[in-house]
């Protein structure tokens, strides 16, 4: 079953294949594409693309999954270069922003629309929540964050990447994802900052 096709080692030819098929989905979602056109635009075999998932679906999950695994990979090197607190969250929703910048406004409907990648999309924004909520507890630790309820403050900047994410904020804002992140990082940071300078 999938299970077997997701645990079997992936041949050169396969790694490109998901690599190419990512890009397309990126840019153009996957709801509408049945088997036979992705087939075709990748130009390969249904059969190529049977090996990879046993479904169009569940092929979509796998897709989606690559990316946000590979998004989340390339945002914790940036961070691991990173000592001072304060520019690894800055860097952090950076590079989130970075990363979103690859997804269409369709794909992102589309995985919002489809239960099991959308799952995966909700754990993605509550590790990035959790990322967050322990960059704030360190902060607070080292003295450079003022107290306060880090779990909280979390979950919060996880319900506004969220929004972020789905569009839903950046429309009724009239901005874009990178002004979005760049925006949260401020507030986050400002609101965070231990001795605040007096008007």
């Amino acid at each position: 079953m999938t299970s077997s096709i997701a645990r079997r080692p992936l041949t050169p030819r396969q790694v490109d294949l998901l690599g190419r098929l990512e890009q397309l989905v990126l840019a153009e979602g996957f709801a509408h594409f049945t088997l036979d056109d992705l087939a075709a635009r990748l130009h390969c075999s249904k059969s190529t693309l049977y090996a990879l998932a046993a479904s169009k679906e569940q092929l979509a999950v796998r897709v989606v999954g690559r990316y946000f695994k590979g998004a989340a990979e390339r945002i914790e090197q940036r961070v691991a270069e990173i000592g001072d607190v304060r520019a690894r969250v800055g860097t952090y929703l950076a590079g989130a922003a970075e990363e979103l910048r690859r997804a269409s406004a369709q794909f992102i409907a589309d995985v919002s629309a489809f239960a099991p990648t959308r799952s995966t999309y909700e754990r993605n924004a509550r590790a990035a929540a959790e990322r967050i909520r322990s960059f704030i507890q360190e902060g607070v630790r080292e003295g450079v964050f003022r107290e306060v309820h880090a779990t909280l403050v979390a979950e919060m900047a996880g319900l506004l990447i969220e929004g972020i994410q789905t569009g839903v904020l950046t429309r009724r804002a009239g901005v874009t994802d990178a002004e979005a992140f760049t925006a949260l990082g401020e507030l986050l940071l400002d609101g965070l900052r231990r001795e605040r300078s007096q008007a």
